[in-house]
């Protein structure tokens, strides 16, 4: 049993199989869509240079093929671990011999006046997608409120529609806690690049139907609104089972075991070792779900599997796209090696070892990087020094 059809509990089903699993395997998604690519969801199909049905991962077909049931449009409202089943809203039962939580996270809304109103717009599911490519359609302004990859990408995407975007952020520049200064400035190039409006140090204090006003009293008329404000992880069902939880997600090891027997948990709501790291990591990231996914189906097959690689992602914002890869606990140095044109590198350290890299138009130094971010390598051993 997988709870969720997002990359994780699609790759928990197929790495099941893979690895030579027999039993019965029934994929439960609240969502009515066969399972998607989300990336494309802020990029290539905001920008209308692609349909949904482009971001389909497998037609159902595929699934049927491989003994995979669907069970779309169905919430789970009820986890019986003894039992070994769990109740749909619907009513019915469906009984597993293991479960495989990939429940994923929800947008969330900040407390503020007009935040539910029709003209604001989240971005998560092919839904949330389709709604605000029709809606982008017929605005010719619009606000994102956010900086994070989501937040930058679809203002970039916006833009590249022929829309007036205004970005607000309370960060002082875009993605700046996270990468730091060096490349916030670089994001921030790009985004302008567009002609997207830029503003920093600053939020929304409310929504109304022509637009926003900050909480420093500045006003921006707009037909739509993004909220790109973060995610939270959906984790009821498993604080509700008795799971054990931490900083807001699902306790699991380098397998994505939890605390209760027969149930693993993956992607966003999971918090799991990752055996380089030697400690919990908590991602958000679509290839990491991937990989997540996978060890939990291959480990509940009874082969032995667990989260080596270090975290990474990419993130294409207009025409530029950066490949990170961190174990996003920080750093304390920061090292840019520029290249030729407009390609760079950027070493993350942490007393004096490699904990991330970043770069733009330089995969050699990415999957190099990668690598030494898993061995925890001396920043001195980085390519080319």
């Amino acid at each position: 049993m997988v709870i969720g059809s997002g990359p994780a509990g699609v790759a928990a089903a197929l790495g099941y199989r893979e690895a030579g699993g027999t039993g019965a395997v029934n994929v439960v998604s609240a969502d009515v869509d066969l399972p998607y690519e989300r990336p494309p969801l802020s990029k290539d199909m905001l920008r209308g240079a692609s349909e949904p049905a482009d971001a389909m991962l497998h037609p159902a077909s595929f699934y049927a093929e491989r003994g995979i049931e669907l069970i779309l449009g169905a919430e789970v409202c009820r986890l019986d671990w003894a039992g070994q089943e769990v109740g749909l809203r619907d009513g019915r039962a469906v009984g597993f011999a293991s479960c495989i939580l990939a429940t994923g996270a929800t947008p969330i809304k900040p407390p503020i006046p007009g935040a539910d109103l029709p003209n604001v717009y989240v971005l998560r599911s092919q839904r949330d997608g389709t709604r605000l490519r029709d809606a982008a359609g017929r605005a010719s302004r619009a606000v994102v409120a956010g900086s994070g990859f989501i937040g930058c990408e679809a203002a970039a995407s916006l833009a590249k529609r022929g829309l007036a975007v205004t970005l607000i952020t309370d960060e002082d520049r875009p993605h700046q806690a996270r990468l730091g200064g060096w490349v916030a400035d670089r994001i921030t190039d790009w985004l302008q690049e567009q002609g997207v409006q830029v503003v920093t140090g600053d939020g929304l204090a409310e929504i109304t139907n022509d637009g926003v006003r900050t909480a420093s009293g500045r006003v921006f008329v707009a037909e739509l609104v993004l909220l790109a404000t973060g995610v939270r992880p959906q984790i009821a069902l498993a604080t509700d089972g008795g799971l054990r939880v931490e900083q807001g997600r699902v306790r699991a090891d380098a397998s994505m075991r939890t605390s209760v027997a027969d149930v693993y948990a993956v992607g966003d709501a999971a918090l799991a070792t990752h055996a380089r790291a030697g400690r919990a990591v908590a991602v958000e990231h679509w290839g990491d779900a991937l990989t997540m996914g996978e060890i939990a189906g291959r480990s509940a097959a009874g082969e032995s599997a667990e989260w080596s690689q270090a975290p990474g992602f990419w993130s294409t914002i207009g025409d530029h796209t950066m490949k990170h890869s961190a174990w996003g606990d920080g750093y304390d140095e920061v090292l840019v090696d520029e290249g030729s044109g407009e390609g760079f590198t950027v070493w993350y350290s942490r007393a004096g070892r490699v904990v991330g890299v970043l770069t733009h138009q330089a995969d050699d130094d990415y999957e190099h990087g990668q690598q030494l971010v898993e061995q925890g390598a001396p920043l001195a051993y980085r390519r080319g020094r």
